[in-house]
């Protein structure tokens, strides 16, 4: 995985050139180096090989504790001891000041190794958060603390009766007494309500967790404000803390109630929690204690700065298990014989068994292993390199580093999730019928990897926000954006003698796109717009992947292979590339049919004629 790593950060994303600046001045090929050699190292002594090991013994709850094994206090211990939860943030709290798209790149590793353990993603982007919208007292007492590993965080949204309909969130904040502005951790209320699927909810990783939490806070009649304009950001740390950030000795009122078992991810505690039912009376009654963020009815706006962050994230995980897939299906493939080539006269029964590698089906199941795997971890990257651009880049090209974030985040989450779980199945068919058993990794893979679907918005949440929101907003800019990027490609393509056949058909394709999401607003009407939106996110997706392969074929053209290693990668990047736009590409025409048509058959079906 490392020499894809690097040739996608240093031979197409450039990222030698950030050093440049003033934020980055610290730092060169060489300090990046040695944050990937420290991740990589970490992933393979304290991740990888207890991968199997945390599938299999799952956390237990025993009514007080939840209990996890020692190998994933040690993985912790290990990635919070690597620095890496803070390795955005300033030299003053401990930061490394390294660019995103390296902080992505080492976080593969992880991801890699193990999803099921993780590596930090909530707690890292929970403390994000707070740097971006909480008070100068709240980022030192609880995002400082996180960010060295002293204490975890959660994001809590979802509830057992609303899922992801965050406006039908019923978790009630009300102010904390009359005092309740004057309190330096910032206005202090008392939280009641249950939040579910919540990931690390609960363990003795850390000695504190920090719950970032969605509530809303009753008007004068005592009634919830509808919708999601209701919705405030509260911090609710598992223990209460004092404003130097030691801890008080009071437990908040903050209870599991269980723990959801899932057929992936096992690793990870993934809870149920009441807030406020009176297991813990803190301060002389129920109801847990919490710090707003921000302004009142401004939580979800400060919980999407948390939420975008982990859906680049969770692409990134997508990515990396469909890479385990695709090195366990290559290294089968290479030692297991089985049949024989076909001939003339048919199968010569008398001559030795080949390699799976031999045959021609085996290398198209690995080849897509190859190019969805490559391409998601290639397209994560570049969203990764458009944050570094946001922050640090000019005014101009910060603008449209946001702007193009704005579009291809919902592709940045689902696209990898969707297709590296094809691949993660194409991997268990590689092996045949030892795939779906436990004596390979490849059916783990594919368990882990079903959970990225529904991460951080489902696909038709995706779906509705990229052809709902992104791509009308500013009157299409975004996507005329990125057409003038892929454009540029195609350009460039088009001198090149290998890579300009690929250019007519991607041309095409950016064209039908656009046609399409023009008939698919044709009528005003939202109702027939959005009822294709999901085959609208898959067209949209395999458009910018294809892209996104063109541009590293444009790349590999343009290294200078040093060695018969480089030049077999080139060569391999090539293939996929080949392969992406002759077997995938035409794919879209299916789908944006529907959308074009505004076919009603799926909006109009009704439940009786199920």
């Amino acid at each position: 995985m490392r020499p894809i790593v690097d040739f996608l950060l240093h031979d197409w994303l450039n990222v030698d050139t950030l050093a440049q600046r003033e934020r980055f001045a610290d730092h060169s090929r060489e300090t990046f180096a040695q944050v990937l050699d420290t991740c990589e190292r970490i992933a393979r002594e304290k991740y990888a090989p207890f991968n199997r090991l945390v599938d299999t013994q799952e956390p237990a709850f025993d009514g007080e504790k939840v209990h996890l094994p020692q190998a994933t206090h040690d993985a912790w211990a290990a990635y919070a001891g690597s620095g890496m939860l803070a390795a955005a943030q300033d030299y003053e709290i401990g930061g490394m000041q390294l660019p995103y798209a390296v902080e992505a790149a080492a976080n593969a590793f992880f991801a890699k190794a193990s999803a099921s353990i993780g590596a930090g993603m909530l707690t890292s982007g929970n403390a994000n958060l707070l740097m971006a919208h909480g008070t100068a007292l709240q980022q030192q007492v609880f995002a400082h603390n996180e960010f060295s590993g002293r204490w975890a965080g959660t994001m809590c949204l979802s509830e057992p009766q609303a899922g992801s309909s965050l406006s039908d969130i019923a978790t009630r904040a009300e102010p904390d007494g009359a005092d309740f502005q004057d309190d330096p951790l910032g206005p202090r209320y008392r939280l009641r309500g249950n939040k579910m699927w919540i990931s690390a909810g609960e363990h003795e990783l850390t000695e504190n967790i920090v719950h970032l939490v969605l509530a809303k806070i009753p008007g004068p009649d005592g009634q919830l404000v509808p919708g999601v304009k209701g919705i405030s950001l509260f911090i609710v740390p598992k223990k209460l803390v004092d404003t130097t950030g030691r801890l008080t000795g009071e437990r908040n009122d903050v209870a599991l109630a269980g723990l959801n078992h899932k057929c992936g991810w096992r690793g990870t505690t993934n809870t149920l929690l009441n807030f406020g039912e009176g297991k813990y009376p803190v301060r002389g009654g129920a109801g847990a204690i919490g710090y707003r963020v921000g302004a009142p009815g401004e939580g979800l706006r400060c919980m999407f700065h948390m939420m975008n962050e982990a859906r680049i994230a969770i692409g990134l995980s997508a990515a990396m298990l469909g890479m385990a897939g695709y090195e366990a299906a290559l290294a089968y493939a290479r030692q297991r014989p089985q049949g024989r080539p076909v001939g003339e006269g048919g199968k010569d029964a008398s001559k030795p068994q080949s390699l799976l590698m031999a045959h021609a089906d085996i290398k198209r199941m690995l080849l897509a292993q190859k190019a969805y795997a490559e391409g998601a971890l290639a397209l994560c990257l570049y969203c990764a390199r458009l944050v570094d651009e946001k922050h640090t880049g000019t005014p101009e090209a910060s603008a449209e580093a946001a702007l193009l974030l704005e579009v291809l985040t919902p592709i940045a989450k689902s696209w990898p999730s969707e297709w590296c779980l094809e691949g993660n199945s194409l991997a268990i068919q590689v092996h045949g019928g030892y795939g779906y058993t436990r004596d390979f990794p490849v059916e783990q893979y594919w368990r882990d990897q079903r959970l990225n679907m529904i991460h951080e918005g489902t696909h038709g949440i995706q779906a509705l926000d990229l052809l709902g929101r992104k791509v009308v907003m500013q009157g299409g800019a975004g996507l005329k954006l990125l057409a003038e990027r892929i454009s540029d490609t195609l350009a460039r393509a088009g001198q090149d003698e290998q890579l300009a056949t690929y250019v007519p058909a991607l041309g095409g394709a950016v064209q039908r796109l656009g046609a399409a999401t023009k008939a698919a607003w044709s009528t005003g009407v939202p109702e027939e717009a959005l009822a294709n939106a999901t085959p609208y996110l898959q067209a949209f997706g395999h458009v910018v992947l294809a892209w996104v392969w063109l541009e590293l074929g444009l790349a590999a053209r343009a290294a200078a292979p040093a060695s018969d290693a480089e030049r077999a990668r080139n060569a391999g990047l090539l293939s996929a590339l080949r392969f992406f736009h002759v077997y995938e590409l035409p794919k879209i025409d299916a789908w944006l049919g529907v959308v074009s048509s505004r076919e009603a058959v799926c909006r109009e079906m009704q439940d009786a004629w199920f």
